[in-house]
């Protein structure tokens, strides 16, 4: 049971914490399918520093840590410009949009490894290697029976993660900018009518999402893979995306939506090691979120209430 905890918390908090990038870009209007290219390429960003700095400071360096999390919110910051661009500016369709920049991502993080490895590593190689994060336990309360999981062996990126998750929630909230960006999400005329640039708060909101979702990026190739390649967020984009709809665009339901998915992967893992099948199974483990993912929509997307004004494209003009 520890571990189905510890390692199931250890992957739903980074899909949470893209999902709540989700959150702030669809609660402005904008939809973002795009979070999966976010987080690749802010990781892509991240890992980069990291094997750049390698030679002098190491991968286990502590401060190299902490600021690969910082470069890869600025790489998805910069990233996400291109889906802003692309639907508030030149008002482009906002679902194709997402797709483009998912498959763009890709193929440029895997194009760009591959050539810096080659040109300046010399190693014909498409991955990163960064090395696992180490991890850490709270006293007293890691010891608690059954409860003391969500205190034990935790990684430094899911404390990053809360804290995130608490600012992200106060600013939208608690703050006249999440208002504006609630309301953008609704009716965009009536923030207009109120002196308020719609483009520039849904621009910040879809800024906002590439910097969380770089995070989320980072957090997996530190944990899950000690690498980074193109293919190790595939798919954990869309299970965000699913996660902040089954939670109604809102963050709170949108972690227990993250904490499913995640003790369901965990758990299928364990069950794999119990009943000592081959390691194929454990391939097989992964397509458990995503059914649950068909199963949630099945019986829940009739009272999801999506923001009014989502994936509209506005006109100033038309009032």
């Amino acid at each position: 049971m520890e571990t189905i905890i510890i390692d199931g918390l250890s992957f739903a908090l980074p899909l949470f914490i893209m999902a709540i990038g989700g959150i702030y870009s669809e609660r402005s209007g904008i939809t973002n399918l795009a979070i999966e290219g976010l987080q690749g390429f802010g990781a892509f960003v991240g890992a980069l520093f990291v094997v750049l700095v390698a030679g002098t400071a190491g991968t286990d360096s502590q401060p190299v840590f902490y600021l690969s999390f910082l470069f890869a919110m600025i790489g998805g910051m910069i990233y996400a410009l291109l889906h802003a661009l692309l639907c508030i500016k030149f008002k482009a369709n906002q679902v194709i949009s997402g797709v483009v920049i998912n498959i763009l991502a890709m193929a440029l993080t895997s194009f760009l490894t591959k050539q810096i490895n080659k040109s300046v590593f010399n190693a014909p190689s498409d991955k990163f290697q960064l090395g696992v994060s180490t991890r850490f336990s709270i006293p007293v309360l890691s010891d608690i029976p059954v409860i003391g999981a969500f205190f034990k062996n935790l990684y430094p990126f899911e404390i990053i993660i809360l804290v995130i998750a608490f600012i992200a929630w106060f600013v939208l909230y608690k703050t006249r900018y999440g208002l504006h960006l609630r309301a953008c999400g609704d009716n965009p005329h009536a923030v207009d009518a109120a002196g308020r640039n719609v483009a520039k708060i849904r621009t910040v909101a879809v800024m906002i999402s590439g910097a969380l979702s770089g995070i989320g990026g980072m957090c997996f190739a530190y944990s899950i893979s000690a690498k980074f390649s193109s293919s190790i967020y595939v798919g954990y984009g869309y299970l965000a995306i699913a996660a902040l709809i089954f939670g109604n665009w809102k963050i709170l339901p949108t972690l227990g939506a993250c904490l499913i998915f995640g003790f369901a992967r965990s758990a299928g893992y364990q069950l794999v090691q119990v009943l000592e099948k081959p390691s194929s199974y454990s391939d097989l483990v992964m397509i458990l979120p995503y059914v649950l993912t068909l199963l949630l929509l099945i019986f829940f997307s009739k009272y999801n209430r999506s923001p009014k004004a989502l994936g509209e494209i506005y006109d100033k003009g038309k009032r």
